[in-house]
């Protein structure tokens, strides 16, 4: 049996904090397989994402390429979420990937700031029932009892304002060539 964590977000755009904790959850042995999944709709966010959802995903796709040979063979971008209509709520996604890994334990990889947040979730107790949680300390959000990576204090909305020393050198020129954010 695999340990197969899904790793969600609004990726908007995936940056190097996003790669350390990939690098870190397979370094570490705490998942064999990580599954990059762009929201689609987020439900608990007050915007929605800056780039379209087909820009996100060939975001985390172009990132996955500044990973480790070894860490990016175990990771892939799913875009079940990106491709369903209407909100995207974590627990269809879970229910889904479960079909499709139907021997395998299913994690979910997210932040301090999300886990407080886990009561509002849709159907979060079934969720919580089906999934072990890895739930990473974020450097302006710690929490007690959570795993502590060394997690970087990069922010999505610094990279929309042009901060690109925050990104991989593969998403970087993505988003130039793309005229994506502030580099326009």
């Amino acid at each position: 049996m695999a340990k197969i964590a899904i790793y969600g977000g609004t990726f908007d755009p995936i940056h190097k904090g996003h790669l350390h904790v990939i690098a870190e959850i397979i370094s570490r042995g705490l998942a064999d397989r990580i599954l990059l999944i762009p929201a689609g709709q987020p439900q608990l966010r007050g915007q929605q994402p800056v780039a379209p959802a087909s820009d996100r995903r060939a975001m985390c796709q172009a990132a996955i390429l500044d990973l480790p040979a070894e860490v990016a063979a175990k990771v892939e971008v799913n875009p079940i979420e990106i491709l369903r209509q209407g909100p995207s709520f974590t627990i269809d996604t879970v229910e889904a990937v479960a079909k499709s890994y139907p021997d395998d334990q299913i994690a979910l990889i997210i932040g301090t700031d999300a886990f407080a947040k886990i009561n509002q979730w849709h159907r979060t107790s079934e969720l919580q029932d089906m999934v072990e949680f890895i739930v990473i300390d974020r450097p302006e959000f710690p929490g007690e009892h959570n795993l502590d990576i060394g997690a970087l204090n990069i922010s999505a909305t610094r990279v929309r304002a042009g901060d690109l020393a925050s990104v991989s050198t593969h998403v970087a020129t993505y988003i130039k060539e793309h005229d994506l954010y502030a580099s326009k």
